[in-house]
Formats: C-alpha cells, sequence, structure tokens
C-alpha cells in the first residue's frame, strides 16, 4: 500500500511540473538554471539553461581560453532547452513551434546561433566534440557581436520584446555580447 501511495504522490509531483521546471536541473559545476522568457500575445517563448561563472578564467579568445573557436554548448551541463508556442524567424533561421536546444558556433570570431532538433543531450563529450550532429541541426542564426560595458561573471540570456512580434535573443559572457533578432508568427 505504502508503494502505492508512494507511486502516486511522485506521479502527481510529476505531471504538476511545467515543462520549464522539468529542465530546471541541478547543475553540476556550481552552474545554477536559468529561464528567459517573453510573451507575444498568446504565445510564449522560453529558454532553461544552466549559468557558467567566469571564476577568474578566461574564457574566451587565447590558447588558453575555456571556449576554444568552434561548436560549444549555450551554457553549462544539459544543452540549453528552447520551447516556443510561435513559429520562429532567427534572423532568417525558420524554427517551427515546438522544443530545441541551442549550441553556439564561434569559429572565426563571429557566433552563430545553432538551433538542434533534440532535446535532452549533454553539452561535450571526453573527445571534445559536441552532441549536436549536423543530421540534428536545423540550423544557424548569425548573431551581432560588442562587448558589455563590464565584465559579465555569470553567463545571461535574455528574451526582450522589441515591439509586436518581434524580439532579441541575447548571450552575455565575460567581455562578449552577443544578439540575434527574431520575429514570432
Amino acid at each position: 500500500m505504502r508503494l502505492f501511495a508512494t507511486t502516486l504522490l511522485f506521479a502527481a509531483v510529476c505531471l504538476a511540473q511545467t515543462p520549464k521546471e522539468k529542465f530546471k536541473t541541478p547543475g553540476t559545476g556550481g552552474s545554477p538554471p536559468m529561464e528567459a522568457s517573453a510573451k507575444f500575445g498568446d504565445k510564449e517563448v522560453w529558454i532553461v539553461y544552466h549559468a557558467p561563472s567566469v571564476k577568474g578564467r578566461k574564457i574566451f579568445e587565447g590558447a588558453d581560453a575555456l571556449q576554444k573557436p568552434g561548436v560549444w554548448r549555450l551554457g553549462a551541463d544539459q544543452a540549453t532547452f528552447l520551447h516556443t508556442d510561435a513559429d520562429l524567424d532567427i534572423n532568417g533561421l525558420k524554427v517551427p513551434k515546438g522544443e530545441y536546444s541551442l549550441y553556439m558556433d564561434t569559429t572565426g570570431g563571429k557566433w552563430q546561433l545553432l538551433v538542434g532538433k533534440q532535446t535532452g543531450q549533454w553539452g561535450i563529450k571526453r573527445d571534445g566534440s559536441t552532441t549536436l550532429t549536423p543530421e540534428a541541426t536545423l540550423g544557424k542564426a548569425a548573431m551581432t557581436m560588442s562587448k558589455p560595458p563590464a565584465l559579465v561573471e555569470q553567463m545571461k540570456i535574455t528574451l526582450a520584446p522589441a515591439g509586436g512580434n518581434k524580439g532579441t535573443l541575447t548571450v552575455e559572457w565575460e567581455n562578449t555580447s552577443a544578439k540575434v533578432n527574431f520575429t514570432a508568427q
């Protein structure tokens, strides 16, 4: 009887969780789960990610940098999760409503947001490759680069409405800020 009651309680807790809460798992290296969201009428776009900190390390640029040029997960721990109730146009990349993972491609010093078709992956494999394969990639969207006014200790992702059905996704960390415009349709 106790096992049955425990099973019912566990099922009720799982069913009561919103999709956001399901992706807010505890981090493994002190990178807390964070979220960004924006509403466009009755449609919502949200991102759940784990926010790593600089902690005195060099994050970008140079041979000793933590993030080497190439593809890396956006955030720490499991791949960053994107949910959209609306079809999106992210700087020319068509993203149908649904759920995706987000990565970053910093090859050549220009950042591109990568949208993966799968969710729930971990970030980097032991051999240094990512879990995002070309077959699992929906596409890339070029981002505009700038420098924030001050060091950004903890990585931050924001979704900001920009009037009507338009918005901006911004990623800031260390001495780098990257932004991309999108339209919710």
